[in-house]
């Protein structure tokens, strides 16, 4: 049976996560409030950060930057963007 969790960014309740995704306070937040398909969201707005800024994960400012977007996302629904950018066509 799948675990349920009342997912903030999508606003309804659907499938959670099986283990914590992300280390801390921030990773039990997580867990305990966003689902698998908006943790798919969020990983593919990452993967998008990381490519069109260049971002070097061994960089803490780069990590803290990234992760203030990770909560702003999937916390507070604000869309994120990189000014240029234009998403791939299908």
């Amino acid at each position: 049976m799948a675990r349920m969790v009342n997912c903030v960014y999508l606003g309804k309740e659907a499938e959670g996560a099986d283990y914590q995704l992300y280390p801390g306070d921030l990773g039990l937040r997580i867990f305990q409030n966003i689902s698998k398909e908006a943790w798919g969201l969020w990983q593919k707005k990452q993967t998008m950060l990381i490519n069109e800024l260049k971002l070097n994960m061994m960089d803490m400012e780069h990590r803290t930057m990234l992760e203030k977007n990770m909560e702003e996302f999937l916390f507070e629904g604000k869309d994120i963007t990189v000014e240029g950018y234009t998403p791939p066509s299908k």
